[in-house]
C-alpha cells in the first residue's frame, strides 16, 4: 500500500496545520521510543549508547530512508542527496545544539574517538566522492554501503567484549525496568510507526508549500524535505535530554548522521547513479565544516554547553540563509 498522499492541491493554510500536527504525532512517538528503547537497553545488559547509535538511529532515519530512496527511484537526485546532506547539517546545528540550549551535554570519550572519527571520516569520503564530477555511482554506493557493515561489526564485537559503554553512564530507569518486555516491544514498534508515519506527512505538506512559494528542488531538498525528515531526531532526542539520558540523545544523532550517508546513500547509489546541482559542492563542504566544528566542540571539556550549542544552532541558520538566497542556475 502506498503512502503518498495527494496533497498538492490543499491551500498553503491546511499544509501549515498538517506540519503542525504531526509535529505533535512525532513528540509522541518520540517519547514512547525513548522509553521502551531505554528499558530494552538494560534488560539486555546494553549501553544506552549502543541503543541511541543503533535502534532508535536506525528508527529515526526510516523518514530519511524512505524519502531519499523514493527520489532516488524516480531520478530526483537533488531531492534524494540533498535530503541527507541537509539532514546531517539540521541534525549537528538545529538538533544537537538546540538541545545543548536546554541542557548542556556530557560527551564520553567513546562516542567522540570511535564514532565521532567513523562520521567525520565519512563526510570527508562523501566529498571526495562528489565534489568532482557531481555524482554518486553504483560503485560509490556499494563503498558506502559496505563501510556501514564494518562499522555494525566493530560496534557489536566491542559490545561482546564489554567495551561498548560510557563513562559514568547511569541507571536512570531501574524503576521501570520491571515493565513488560511486551508492552516496551508494542510501545517501541508503535512510536517508530508514529515517527514514520508522522514525518512522511510532514514532509509531504512542507514540500507541498514550498514548491508553491516556487524554491528550487536543491534548496527543497537541502533544507525543507531536510528538516521534515529530522524531526524524529528533534523529538528524540530533546525527549532523551530532558530525561537525562545523554550517551541516549547524542548517540542518537551521531548514530543517524552516519546510518544517513553510509546506509541510506550508499543504498540509494547502488540502486540508481544520481547527478546533483553545482551547488552540492558547497553543501557537502559545509556539512564537512559542520562536522569537524562539532567534535572540536565536542573535545573542549568533553561536553557541549549551552554558549557551544548556541554557536552550533547559528552556523545552521546561517547556512540555511544562504541557501535560499544563493542558487545556482541548473
Amino acid at each position: 500500500m502506498s503512502l503518498n498522499f495527494d496533497i498538492a492541491g490543499f491551500p498553503l493554510w491546511a499544509n501549515g496545520i498538517l506540519v503542525l500536527v504531526m509535529i505533535g504525532v512525532i513528540g509522541l512517538g518520540a517519547h514512547w521510543v525513548v522509553e521502551a528503547a531505554s528499558r530494552i537497553a538494560k534488560r539486555l545488559g546494553v549501553s544506552e549508547l549502543i541503543i541511541g547509535l543503533t535502534i532508535v538511529a536506525f528508527g529515526t532515519s526510516a523518514p530519511e530512508f524512505a524519502v531519499t530512496i523514493i527520489a532516488a527511484v524516480k531520478g530526483q537526485g537533488d531531492i534524494s542527496i540533498g535530503n541527507i546532506v541537509g539532514s546531517n547539517i539540521f541534525n549537528l546545528g538545529f538538533i544537537l545544539g538546540g538541545c545543548a540550549l536546554v541542557r548542556a551535554i556530557p560527551i564520553g570519550r567513546t562516542m567522540l574517538k570511535r564514532d565521532g572519527f567513523v562520521l567525520g571520516a565519512t563526510t570527508v569520503l562523501l566529498l571526495a566522492l562528489m565534489g568532482w564530477d557531481l555524482r554518486l555511482d553504483r560503485y560509490d554506493g556499494a563503498l558506502l554501503f559496505v563501510l556501514l557493515i564494518v562499522y555494525l561489526v566493530v560496534l557489536f564485537k566491542q559490545r561482546l567484549a564489554g567495551k561498548d559503554g560510557e563513562e559514568g553512564e547511569e541507571d536512570d530507569v531501574g524503576h521501570s525496568v520491571s515493565t513488560s518486555v511486551s508492552r516496551d516491544a508494542f510501545l517501541l514498534v508503535a512510536g517508530l510507526a508514529a515517527i514514520v508515519g508522522g514525518s512522511h506527512v510532514m514532509v509531504e505538506a512542507a514540500s507541498s508549500i514550498a514548491r508553491g512559494l516556487g524554491v528550487s528542488e536543491w534548496v527543497i531538498g537541502v533544507t525543507i524535505v531536510a528538516a521534515g525528515t529530522s524531526a524524529p531526531e528533534l523529538a528524540t532526542s530533546l525527549a532523551g535530554v530532558i530525561k537525562g539520558r545523554y550517551a541516549l540523545s547524542a548517540g542518537n544523532i551521531i548514530g543517524s548522521d552516519i546510518f544517513n550517508l553510509l546506509g541510506v546513500l550508499g543504498l540509494a547509489g547502488m540502486m540508481r547513479g544520481m547527478e546533483v546541482d553545482p551547488m552540492a559542492r558547497l553543501s557537502i563542504a559545509a556539512l564537512c565544516g559542520m562536522v569537524f566544528l562539532v567534535l572540536f566542540l565536542m573535545r573542549t571539556g568533553w561536553r557541549l554547553s549551552r554558549i557551544e550549542g548556541g554557536v552550533l544552532v547559528g552556523v545552521a541558520v546561517l547556512r540555511w540563509v544562504l541557501d535560499f538566497t544563493s542558487r545556482s542556475g541548473t
